[in-house]
C-alpha cells in the first residue's frame, strides 16, 4: 500500500489521516468542508509535540504527505490502495457514500470502515467488493492509544485481513484482530456500558457529571471518568449513538439522553474540540490535582 484515502475528517478521521501521513504514506482526504478538515489536522500539532515530542519540521513532514484535501470523492479516491471511511454514524449516509464511491474507485482498492456502530456485514452490501471490505476501528488519540481493531465478514478474504494488519503496523498501531463480527468490537463492548450507565445516572438526576466521574476515578484509579471520555469522543458522536439505540430499541431513555446532549450541542458544548462539553477546556476540573481529594 502506498496511497491512502480518508473519507471524513472529523475527530478520528483527521487523526487517522495525519498519523498515516506521518508514517510516510501519500494521503488524500475527502471532507464536505475543506477548511474544517485543514483546521482539524493542523490542530493536532500541539498534541504530537506534547506527547511524541515532534519538532516543527517533523510535524510539517507529515502535513506534506497529505497530498490533497477535497470535497470531490473522485479526486480523493483516484489511485487509492486503501480507503478508510470515518463518516458520521448514519446508516443512510454511509449507504449513499459506499454506493457512490464503488462506482469511482479502482478495482484494487480495499474498503475499510472506522464505524463504531455498524459491523462490516451491515455495510459491505452497499459496495461492489464485499471480499475487500472490513472494519478498522481506531481509538481516539491514536498517536497515544495506538490500537486498531480489525474485523471482517465471512466474505472478507484472508489476504485483505493480512494487508490491513500490515498497514496497521506500518502506521505504528497495534492490530487487534477479531475472529468474528461483534457489535462494539472489544473496546466498545467494554466501554459503552460504562458510558451508558454514566449518561443514565446524569439523565435521571442521580448525580452531576463531575460527581460521577470523581467516584469512578477514585474507586478504580482510572485517569478520567465517563464524562471526560465523552468529551474526548465528542458529544455529536455520543448523541448519534444514543439516537441509533433509540431507533433500534424504542427505549425512551435513549431518546431522553440524546435530547439532553442535543441541547448542549446547540449551545456550543460539543466536547473537548469545541472547548466546552461536560467540562471546560483546556483545563477541565477533573485534571486539577485537588479534584480527587474532596
Amino acid at each position: 500500500m502506498k496511497n491512502i484515502m480518508i473519507a471524513g475528517a472529523g475527530v478520528l478521521g483527521s487523526q487517522i489521516a495525519y498519523q498515516t501521513a506521518l508514517s510516510g504514506f501519500n494521503v488524500s482526504v475527502y471532507n464536505h468542508h475543506i477548511d474544517t478538515a485543514e483546521r482539524r489536522i493542523k490542530a493536532l500539532k500541539s498534541d504530537y509535540e506534547r506527547d511524541l515530542h515532534l519538532t516543527d519540521k517533523e510535524f510539517q513532514q507529515g502535513l506534506d504527505n497529505i497530498k490533497v484535501i477535497t470535497d470531490d470523492i473522485a479526486t480523493a479516491v483516484k489511485d487509492a490502495d486503501l480507503m478508510i471511511e470515518a463518516l458520521p454514524e448514519s446508516l443512510e449516509l454511509k449507504e449513499r457514500f459506499y454506493e457512490k464511491i464503488s462506482e469511482l474507485t479502482p478495482e484494487k482498492t480495499i474498503f475499510a470502515s472506522n464505524s463504531s456502530t455498524f459491523i462490516p456485514s451491515q455495510l459491505a452490501p452497499y459496495t461492489d467488493r464485499p471480499e475487500k471490505f472490513l472494519n478498522m476501528h481506531f481509538a481516539n488519540q491514536i498517536w497515544k492509544f495506538n490500537v486498531v481493531e480489525i474485523m471482517g465478514t465471512s466474505q472478507t478474504s484472508q489476504e485483505v485481513i493480512e494487508e490491513a494488519t500490515k498497514f496497521a503496523r506500518e502506521i505504528k498501531m497495534v492490530p487487534i484482530i477479531l475472529n468474528k463480527e461483534q457489535h462494539g468490537y472489544i473496546l466498545n463492548s467494554l466501554l459503552i456500558p460504562l458510558l451508558a450507565s454514566g449518561l443514565s445516572l446524569w439523565a435521571k438526576g442521580v448525580a452531576d457529571p463531575a460527581m460521577i466521574d470523581k467516584d469512578w476515578m477514585i474507586s478504580t484509579g482510572a485517569p478520567m471518568g465517563p464524562f471526560g471520555i465523552l468529551d474526548m469522543v465528542g458529544l455529536r458522536t455520543a448523541a448519534q449513538i444514543e439516537r441509533n439505540a433509540y431507533a433500534q430499541t424504542k427505549d425512551e431513555s435513549h431518546k431522553e439522553i440524546a435530547d439532553k446532549m442535543e441541547q448542549m450541542i446547540q449551545e456550543g458544548h460539543e466536547g473537548k474540540e469545541s472547548g466546552q462539553g461536560f467540562y471546560n477546556y483546556p483545563y477541565p476540573v477533573f485534571m486539577d490535582p485537588d479534584f480527587l481529594k474532596h
